[in-house]
C-alpha cells in the first residue's frame, strides 16, 4: 500500500508540472533577432561603405564601428533607413547611440523611426521628412520654446497630416515623453522601444554606467496604432549649434504572441545543424584515414611516440639549478681559500722582518717592507749609489733653483702688466689722428732692460749656489748657458708679440 501510496504521488506531481510548464509556455512571449533589420560592430559598414540590408544618404557616414548621421558641423542632416518592410507584427528595438559636442548645449538632436514609407535623408524634421505616417521618437537637445526642459525624449504619432511645431518643441502634439540628459556620457546612451499588443514603451539607458541592464521606464502608452509593414529609420541634424550624432548599435526583435512563433526559423536551424553535423563526421572520417594511412607508410614512426625523454622533468630541471649553484659556490670558496694564503703569507714575511730590525740584525736589502719603521741611528742601505748627504746637498739646490724660477716668473709677470699697461695707455688716446710712440717704446725698452737685469741677478746667485754641488749633477742638470737662452727667447717672444699688436692697433685706427 505505501508502494501505491508514493507511485499516485509521484503521477499527480508530474501532471501538476505538465500544467504549470503549459500555462507558463503559454503566458510567454516568443522572441525572434531579425538580423535584415538590424547592424552592429564590428565591420557594420563594408569595403564599399555599405552597409547590409540598409540604405543610408544625407550627410551620414557609415564606418565599421558606427553610423555617424551627422557630423558636428552646422546644417547638416544625415538618415539611414531599411531597405525593406517588416514582415511582422510587433517588435522590440535597442538602440545604442551617442551624442557629443563641445559646448553645454547642443542641437538639434536625433530621432527613431517607424513609418509606412521611408523617409527622407535631409528632412526637415530631425533629418527625415514631415507629415510621416507612423512613429516618431525623438531626442531633442536643443530648447526652441525655452521651457528649460531639454534635452527631452518625446514620442509622436502621425496620420501624415501634421506638421510637427518645432517653436513649441512638439507642443501639444506628443503623446508622451520623459526628461532626459542623453549628451556626452562616459558610456553609449541606450533606448529600448517595445511596440506589443497596440501597447508602446520606451526605456532609456542614461549612459552613467556599463551595466547593459540598468534600464529606467521614460513611458509606456496603450492604444497606440502603427501601420504594418512598415520600416525601421534613424536620423539627426544639427542647426546653429552642433553635435556629433553616432549609432552604434541597432537591434531589431520580433515578438511573437504564445502558439503563432513561426517555425520555419526553428526548422532551417534544425536543418542546418544536422548539415554541420554530418560536415564534422566526414571531416573526423577522413582525418582518422589520413593517420592510418601514415601509419603504414612510416611503420618506425611508432618507436617515437614517447617524447618525454627530449624534455627534462621537474626534478632534473631543480637537480640540475641546485648542481649549478654549488659549483660556483665551490669557485668563490676556493678563490676566497687562495687569497687568504697569500695575506697570511705576507704578514709572516712582514713579521720576521720587523723581529730582526728590532733585534738589531742587518736586514738584506729588499726584504724591508714597504713602510717598516727604520731602528734608530741606522741609515737604510742604498747600495753603491748616491749618498745621503748628497741627497740633501742636491735636494737643497733643487729648492733654491725653484724659488729662483719663481722670482724670475713673477719678474716677467710683472714686466707682461706693465707693457700690457703701456699699450692699454696709448689706445686711450683721441682717434682722429695717430699718436707718436717713441716715449712709449723707450720706457717700455727701460724697463724691459731693468727686467733683465734683475733676471742676470737672481741666474748669478742661483750659479753661485750651485756650483758647490755641480760635481753632483753633471749629467741630468740644465746648464747655465742654456737657461740664459731661454729666457732671452721668452722675453724676445714678448717683445715681439707686443710690437706686433702695438702696430695692428695703430693701423686699425687709420681707418676711423
Amino acid at each position: 500500500m505505501e508502494r501505491l501510496d508514493v507511485y499516485i504521488n509521484f503521477v499527480i506531481l508530474v501532471y501538476l508540472l505538465v500544467i504549470l510548464s503549459n500555462c507558463i509556455n503559454g503566458t510567454l512571449v516568443h522572441k525572434k533577432f531579425e538580423y535584415k533589420y538590424s547592424f552592429k560592430p564590428p565591420y557594420l559598414a563594408q569595403k564599399d561603405g555599405s552597409v547590409p540590408f540598409w540604405e543610408y544618404g544625407g550627410n551620414a557616414i557609415a564606418s565599421s564601428e558606427n553610423v555617424r548621421l551627422a557630423p558636428s558641423l552646422r546644417s547638416h542632416k544625415g538618415a539611414i533607413w531599411t531597405k525593406s518592410p517588416i514582415n511582422f507584427d510587433w517588435w522590440e528595438v535597442d538602440v545604442v547611440f551617442r551624442i557629443t559636442g563641445r559646448g553645454r548645449i547642443g542641437a538639434d538632436g536625433l530621432a527613431f523611426w517607424y513609418t509606412q514609407n521611408k523617409g527622407a535623408y535631409d528632412g526637415v524634421v530631425y533629418g527625415s521628412s514631415d507629415k510621416w505616417v507612423g512613429l516618431g521618437l525623438f531626442f531633442d537637445s536643443f530648447d526652441n520654446d525655452n521651457k528649460h526642459n531639454n534635452p527631452y525624449i518625446m514620442g509622436m504619432v502621425n496620420d501624415g497630416t501634421k506638421l510637427f511645431d518645432h517653436q513649441n518643441d512638439g507642443g501639444s502634439q506628443v503623446m508622451a515623453g520623459c526628461l532626459r540628459d542623453f549628451r556626452n556620457k562616459p558610456f553609449p546612451t541606450r533606448a529600448r522601444i517595445e511596440y506589443y499588443q497596440n501597447v508602446l514603451t520606451v526605456s532609456f539607458h542614461n549612459g552613467i554606467t556599463n551595466n547593459e541592464g540598468d534600464y529606467e521606464l521614460c513611458f509606456r502608452t496603450e492604444n497606440v496604432i502603427l501601420p504594418k509593414g512598415g520600416y525601421f529609420g534613424v536620423s539627426a541634424a544639427t542647426g546653429g549649434l552642433a553635435d556629433d550624432h553616432d549609432v552604434l548599435h541597432f537591434l531589431t526583435t520580433s515578438l511573437w504572441p504564445p502558439g503563432q512563433h513561426p517555425t520555419t526559423g526553428a526548422q532551417a536551424t534544425s536543418d542546418e545543424q544536422q548539415k554541420l553535423t554530418q560536415e564534422y563526421q566526414e571531416y573526423q572520417r577522413k582525418l582518422e584515414q589520413q593517420k592510418e594511412d601514415y601509419r603504414k607508410e612510416h611503420p618506425d614512426a611508432k618507436k617515437d611516440k614517447d617524447t618525454d625523454d627530449w624534455f627534462e622533468s621537474d626534478n632534473q630541471r631543480e637537480l640540475r639549478q641546485i648542481f649549478q649553484g654549488q659549483s660556483q659556490m665551490y669557485e668563490v670558496m676556493r678563490n676566497l681559500n687562495r687569497k687568504l694564503d697569500e695575506i697570511i703569507g705576507r704578514q709572516e714575511r712582514t713579521l720576521s722582518v720587523v723581529s730582526m730590525m728590532q733585534s738589531g740584525v742587518a736586514v738584506p736589502q729588499g726584504q724591508v717592507p714597504p713602510g717598516a719603521p727604520v731602528p734608530p741611528g741606522q741609515v737604510p742601505a742604498m747600495g753603491d749609489g748616491i749618498k745621503k748627504y748628497e741627497f740633501d746637498a742636491m735636494y737643497n739646490n733643487v729648492v733654491q733653483v725653484m724659488t729662483s724660477i719663481n722670482q724670475i716668473t713673477q719678474s716677467l709677470g710683472d714686466l707682461h702688466r706693465r707693457t700690457e699697461t703701456v699699450i692699454n695707455n696709448q689706445a686711450k688716446q683721441p682717434t682722429a689722428q695717430v699718436q707718436s710712440v717713441g716715449y712709449d717704446m723707450q720706457s717700455l725698452v727701460s724697463e724691459m732692460r731693468d727686467g733683465l737685469n734683475h733676471v742676470k741677478q737672481n741666474v748669478a746667485q742661483v750659479s753661485q749656489k750651485i756650483g758647490g754641488s755641480s760635481t753632483t749633477c753633471n749629467t741630468s742638470c740644465v746648464s747655465l748657458s742654456a737657461l740664459l737662452v731661454i729666457s732671452v727667447v721668452h722675453l724676445l717672444v714678448l717683445l715681439g708679440y707686443s710690437l706686433y699688436r702695438d702696430s695692428k692697433e695703430s693701423q686699425a685706427k687709420k681707418f676711423y
